[in-house]
């Protein structure tokens, strides 16, 4: 089905901006900067384009070390967002705007030891985000068929003025400019004429922040915000062919917020897909239920991966965090002209027929089957999966668990039959592993994947931790990468991670 590819992402940006931390049409809004200080500037309508896309998805690559963060700072979403506002290039702003803002609000001890852990730390963290945010973002890209231009910024578009100059591609040094003025539009007390200035000639192009100021180019949408973004985007318009594949970059970006969650919603979709079909559903019902599938999701992001990987029972307020996931994700949906349709659906993959679902609260009566297939392939799926709290159980057992539920009243019983009664898709025929990788290194790569250090990998494969070590980069010099977040990609979109297959014992 085709789409005209920005209406997707205005409404999918939306992921970058919780993923982030940052306020929802952060990232629409930087793609419309964008797209007027490219026109200022002149720029022909390839490059024009490129700026574009690169500021619209700068931040869609947030999830790659959002895991890594989390355990470093105890909450990712507070360290993005306080990196977003700091400037970079300056040691004095960094400790007088990124500490005080990640540190808000904790006791006094943990604050101390977040400022430590940054003065020790926080160069190698910090290539390493962006190490991984880059890659990703520009696999993103890639796998949307945007311009080499366009995968080019992202992979480039954490970069500093100070360190690369003209040698940092412009789509990179433009989407930079625009990504910071909309991050202070909204600021109360800030102006982004003295956010730039303070960051021209160190992380920002100065000559790009003087063209910017001079057009007094405003942060302000032209009323919607969605259809603003939409008559900013640079001609040609982009429409892809096929939906599906926007859908399968997004689930697979939110499933690499944790480890955990790693090849969940393309076999929720999958399930999805097997049930409608099983149970006669129409065409476009099997369609919805499997884009469906994909983004149910998405709204992971705004929930840090502390909570998401909390091996202990969480608090009050973090399971009102975890029940408020499909809300997000509903909202993200919601955005797009083309997938709006698609919002209820997926938003309601945790209600239950007997009311003790979450976020609504819905009952039977306001649940149609395309919904009780979700719910019911959600829950199949996510048992089949350790959890920091619990191992994986067997496809039996969470065969068993939810039969027994919709027994209980809270899944649909047809529901339930149609997700576990079997694939009916055909067996894929055996094709060779990409990028020449050996049968050894997709077993690494499948660790690495799930988060496995080179240590961790030598003892499960019973191998040193130095050809461990070689093992890892062999792998990443013949995919490409530099990265464990890219090498996860590269591993999902290739399909190398078994369903079972969780690095977990």
């Amino acid at each position: 089905m085709r789409a005209r590819l920005t209406d997707l992402l205005v409404g999918l940006s939306r992921f970058a901006d919780l993923g982030f931390g940052l306020e929802g049409g952060t990232a629409a809004t930087s793609g419309v900067l964008a797209a007027r200080l490219a026109r200022e500037l002149n720029l022909d309508s390839a490059e024009a384009s490129a700026c574009f896309y690169v500021a619209l998805l700068t931040h869609v690559g947030c999830v790659g070390y959002a895991s890594e963060t989390a355990r470093l700072f105890g909450d990712e979403l507070a360290a993005n967002a306080a990196a977003a506002h700091a400037d970079h290039a300056s040691v004095t702003d960094t400790f007088a705007t990124f500490v005080p803002m990640l540190t808000r609000g904790r006791p006094p001890i943990t604050r101390a030891r977040i400022a430590l852990t940054l003065l020790t730390r926080g160069s190698s963290w910090g290539e390493a985000y962006t190490t991984a945010a880059c890659e990703v973002g520009r696999d993103a890209a890639r796998r949307m068929h945007l311009s080499e231009t366009v995968q080019a910024g992202m992979l480039h578009v954490y970069d500093e003025w100070r360190h690369g100059g003209n040698d940092i591609p412009l789509a990179a040094r433009v989407a930079r400019l625009a990504g910071i003025a909309a991050v202070f539009a909204d600021d109360v007390g800030s102006k982004v004429s003295d956010a730039l200035r303070r960051r021209a000639g160190g992380m920002l192009d100065p000559a790009l922040v003087d063209a910017f100021l001079r057009a007094g180019i405003t942060a302000q949408p032209d009323g919607d915000l969605r259809q603003t973004v939409l008559d900013a985007e640079p001609e040609p318009v982009v429409w892809v062919d096929n939906i599906t594949c926007v859908a399968e970059v997004f689930a697979d970006l939110a499933d690499l917020k944790s480890p955990f969650f790693l090849g969940h919603s393309r076999a929720v979709a999958a399930l999805c897909l097997s049930a409608a079909t099983r149970l006669g559903l129409p065409e476009a019902d099997r369609r919805d239920l499997h884009l469906a599938g994909l983004l149910h999701d998405v709204g992971r992001v705004a929930i840090s991966s502390a909570v998401w990987e909390k091996q202990t029972p969480l608090t009050t307020d973090e399971i009102e965090q975890v029940r408020l996931h499909p809300y997000y994700s509903e909202r993200i949906v919601a955005g797009s002209a083309e997938l709006a349709h698609l919002a209820p659906l997926v938003g309601r993959h945790h209600e239950r027929l007997d009311g003790t679902g979450y976020p609504h609260g819905c009952t039977a009566v306001d649940l149609t089957m395309p919904m009780r297939i979700l719910a019911a392939a959600d829950a199949y799926q996510t048992l089949c999966e350790p959890r920091p709290h619990r191992p994986a159980l067997t496809a039996s057992d969470a065969e068993r668990a939810v039969l027994d539920r919709a027994a209980a009243g809270a899944l649909d019983l047809d529901a339930v039959r149609g997700v576990v009664g079997g694939d009916l898709a055909a067996p894929a025929p055996a094709v060779p592993a990409p990028a020449g990788l050996t049968a050894r290194e997709i077993e690494v790569l499948r660790l690495v994947a799930h988060g496995c250090s080179n240590a961790e990998i030598g003892t499960r494969l019973v191998i040193s931790r130095r050809t461990a070590e070689h093992h890892v980069q062999h792998i990443y010099t013949k995919i490409g990468v530099s990265s464990r977040a890219a090498a996860t990609l590269f591993a999902v979109e290739n399909q190398l991670l078994t369903p079972t297959d969780h690095g977990d014992g």
